[in-house]
Order: structure tokens, then C-alpha cells, then sequence
């Protein structure tokens, strides 16, 4: 059966009003929850950015639920570091934690100083990290010197079990690629006849019977105004699509992009309606495509209205 889990937004609430709200979408029947990992928020009138990482620990010790988060080694993280962190967190709390690694964008990674490379590149920076969290998070002792440079490296305190090391990708040649040697995808979610393609990608890449998680992002409010307002407030810099969401570094801009978008755009990266029936059907649709798991983040910043109505109608939706 296909889990509906919480997306945990670090770009709209502080981290101890996530943290809460972790504890309020487990209550309300969701199944497991993930994070974004930022350092700057797309939007200035989004407002936040907790660290993930410090965040995690605190939010599954209060819950009993699986996490995970997505990130990008390589540039603001070393991959040895991320793989320290993500072997503590599955060693503090067994079978519960996953990561998702990604090619990163600029906003989030761009300021440490380092060159800025293009798609293909970052594909294979990518593929270089996996290799070293892999190797580390298995007891091996790793010196590696490619496009990252790691000496004698090795993690002291490890699980039983490593974590899962899924592979994010929003394109099925992506998503064709990681499906060789990424342990699972984490893709977007939207309409159902978008996302089929890019999971049959994965699976036909090498990706056959590894696990898939979808984030699928909807703006439900009490009136369909409100949900549209609610979209186009928080989440229109992030509909503008294409190569240029990896490639700007500062919030201030994608807000000036974000003017750009309407009604008839925004829908190309949320699911605006007020009705949990469209919502519903949406989650059935994916569940169809034999996913694991699909986390549903609501865009609006009313958390409390969003779990009460997802535990009335969308957490038991998907089978």
C-alpha cells in the first residue's frame, strides 16, 4: 500500500514551528515525513531556513514515523560530512531514516564561492558523491580524487543497516540515469500522466523494484480564491520552470520572476483546488504508478486547517 507522508517545509516555518508540526502530521495519520534542505528560502516573503540536518534529530525524536530529507553533497556539504550525518541519524533511529541526493541549485550552494557548473557536470559531481557516501556508510575507508578530493576518510559510528541513498530527479533522463545505482528516486509530483514517464525512466535505467517517493505539492485552502492566492503568494517563483530555477542565487530575484506568474501558470508546479476530492483523486492516480510513498506539501501557510482536513480526507486515500 502506497504511504501518504507530510512534506516538512524549511523555506515557510521556523524549525521549532516544524518541528511542532512534524509531531501535528503524524497525529493526523501520515505515514512517514520528509524535508527540504536550504539555506536560503525562494521566496523573501517565505521567510525561513533552519538547518535539516540539526532540525532532523530533534523532529524524530519526537515522532515514531520514517524521514527523510533531500540534499546535495558536493558544494555547501562535503558528501563525507552528509554521509557522518546521515549514518547518526539511522543509528539514533533505526529503519527510519532515507536521503535523497540531487544535482542542487545555486540558490542553496552557490555561496560557498565555487564555480557554478552547468546540468551535465553537476550530474557527475553527483555520481562522484554517491560513491563515497556509499562506500563510507558501509565501513570502508575511502581516498578518493576526482572532481571531489576525499583522504583516508571513515565513519566511526555506524548503523546496522545503512540508509537508503535515493536519487532526486525531475526528468526521466535523470531519472534514467540514477536508475543503475541510486537506491531509490525521489521525483515531483503534479499530473500523474507527467510523473508516470519519469518513474518508468528509473525503472527501465537499472530502477526496477526500487522504492519510489513522489513530492507532490498542492495549495488547498477553505475557498478556491484563497487556495489560489495562497499558491501564488508563496509558491510562484518556484512555477517558472525550466533551467533557470538551478541557476539564480538570490530569493530577491525569483520574487522578481515570480511577478511573471498567474492563474493559468501556476499550475505547472502546484495543484491549486479547494476540493480535498481533487486532491484525493490526484493521490489515487500516483498510488496507481506502484509508488511507495507520496508526501503532500501544502503550500499555504495555515499547517493546522491543512492537517485537519488531510486527516479527515486524503491520509487513508491512496492504496
Amino acid at each position: 500500500m502506497t504511504r501518504i507522508g507530510y512534506h516538512a517545509s524549511h523555506e515557510q516555518h521556523a524549525p521549532g514551528t516544524l518541528r511542532d508540526l512534524a509531531i501535528r502530521a503524524e497525529a493526523a495519520g501520515f505515514a512517514a515525513i520528509k524535508c527540504s534542505d536550504h539555506i536560503q528560502p525562494w521566496s523573501t516573503r517565505q521567510g525561513h531556513s533552519g538547518h535539516a540536518w540539526t532540525w532532523l534529530g530533534a523532529a524524530m525524536q519526537a515522532t515514531s514515523v520514517p524521514f527523510g530529507n533531500i540534499a546535495a553533497p558536493g558544494y555547501r556539504y562535503h558528501p563525507a560530512v552528509m554521509a557522518q550525518a546521515a549514518a547518526t541519524l539511522e543509528q539514533m533511529f533505526p529503519g527510519r531514516f532515507w536521503v535523497a541526493l540531487g544535482t542542487g541549485e545555486a540558490l542553496n550552494e552557490a555561496m560557498t564561492g565555487m564555480t557554478w557548473p552547468d546540468k551535465p557536470e553537476r550530474n557527475a559531481r553527483l555520481k562522484e558523491c554517491f560513491d563515497v557516501m556509499h562506500a563510507l556508510l558501509r565501513g570502508e575507508t575511502v581516498t578518493h580524487r576526482g572532481r571531489i578530493t576525499v583522504i583516508e576518510a571513515r565513519l566511526w559510528s555506524l548503523p546496522d543497516t545503512p540508509p537508503p541513498l535515493f536519487g532526486a530527479a525531475a526528468t526521466p533522463e535523470t531519472a534514467r540515469l540514477l536508475g543503475g545505482w541510486a537506491d531509490g528516486l525521489l521525483t515531483l509530483g503534479g499530473d500523474p500522466a507527467n510523473v508516470g514517464p519519469v518513474i518508468e525512466a528509473f525503472r527501465e535505467g537499472g530502477g526496477a523494484g526500487k522504492p519510489v517517493h513522489i513530492q507532490h505539492t498542492i495549495s488547498w485552502a477553505g475557498t478556491q480564491d484563497e487556495a489560489m492566492a495562497n499558491a501564488l503568494d508563496q509558491w510562484a517563483p518556484v512555477a517558472i520552470g525550466g533551467e533557470i530555477n538551478w541557476d539564480i542565487r538570490r530569493p530577491s530575484d525569483f520574487d522578481l520572476l515570480g511577478q511573471f506568474v498567474g492563474p493559468d501558470q501556476i499550475g505547472r508546479s502546484v495543484r491549486v483546488s479547494a476540493d480535498p476530492g481533487l486532491h484525493r483523486a490526484d493521490l489515487q492516480a500516483m498510488a496507481d504508478l506502484g509508488v511507495d510513498t507520496i508526501f503532500v506539501h501544502n503550500v499555504g501557510r495555515d499547517q493546522d486547517a491543512f492537517l485537519d482536513m488531510a486527516a479527515r480526507e486524503l491520509v487513508n486515500a491512496a492504496g
